[in-house]
């Protein structure tokens, strides 16, 4: 899947998971307590995550593939430097 592709996907779960949100907003006042926790705990967070993946995600795409320093920059563990 190309990097456009993934970015679509992304700004989609990012609009979709706002909706709720604004529901929140813009109900009774009477009704909030009964859509604040999945709003906290799932609409949020999910919001937050997207939109940071969209904003950053090139740099943490970059940090991933860098993570395994053994392999890229051919240091030597504890095993293979006793043989």
């Amino acid at each position: 899947m190309n990097q456009g592709a993934i970015r679509l996907i992304f700004r989609w779960i990012h609009i979709v998971f706002s909706i709720p949100i604004l529901g929140y907003i813009y109900s009774p006042f009477d009704q909030i307590p009964n859509y604040a926790p999945i709003t906290r705990f799932v609409f949020v967070p999910v919001l937050i995550l997207s939109g940071i993946w969209m904003w950053k995600g090139h740099v943490l795409r970059r940090l991933v593939s860098k993570r395994s320093p053994n392999k890229t920059t051919g240091m030597k563990t504890g095993r293979e430097l006793e043989a």
